[in-house]
């Protein structure tokens, strides 16, 4: 007898509210030198040749579980306004770990720390770091991008 109601109301919350699968931290950057690694040593050519890439922060870093993931990350917010590329999403791959790095990251406590070549694709370079949205795991499903299939899980 309730069911259509029900089904309006579930449906209105879909509509009315975003649920985001994804992640929410700051960003820093950081530049050469990038070798070495502690995922990989000296081998360059585990870096994407985008040079979209990043060092994971501890709250990423996953005990070395992070080398080689894919994040999809977009700035936010940043304590400058204007910071932003409005609409930039980037895929960076995950190098090294931000504490153990060669250069140090331009702001400590970060999720994680970007590539001169990211940060500037999603943020004004002169910013040391920013507000970022971040999901690992983001395959589609049925073409649909943005539905995190393994977020969380590996």
């Amino acid at each position: 007898m309730y069911k259509p109601q029900l089904f309006l109301i579930v449906l209105l919350c879909a509509l009315l509210f975003h649920f985001s699968l994804a992640d929410v931290g700051v960003a820093a950057q950081y530049k050469p030198p990038y070798l070495p690694t502690a995922c990989w040593g000296n081998d360059a050519s585990e870096f994407p040749s985008s040079n979209l890439f990043a060092a994971a922060g501890e709250g990423a870093w996953d005990n070395g579980a992070a080398c080689g993931r894919q994040y999809k990350v977009r700035c936010i917010s940043a304590s400058t306004p204007g910071t932003c590329k409005a609409d930039e999403t980037i895929q960076v791959k995950i190098v090294d770990r931000a504490q153990t790095s060669v250069s140090r990251p331009s702001r400590d406590g970060a999720i994680l720390v970007l590539s001169t070549t990211a940060f500037e694709a999603i943020a004004n370079p002169s910013a040391p770091s920013v507000n970022i949205e971040y999901i690992h795991g983001f395959e589609g499903c049925n073409g649909v991008e943005g539905i995190a299939l393994s977020h969380g899980v590996d």
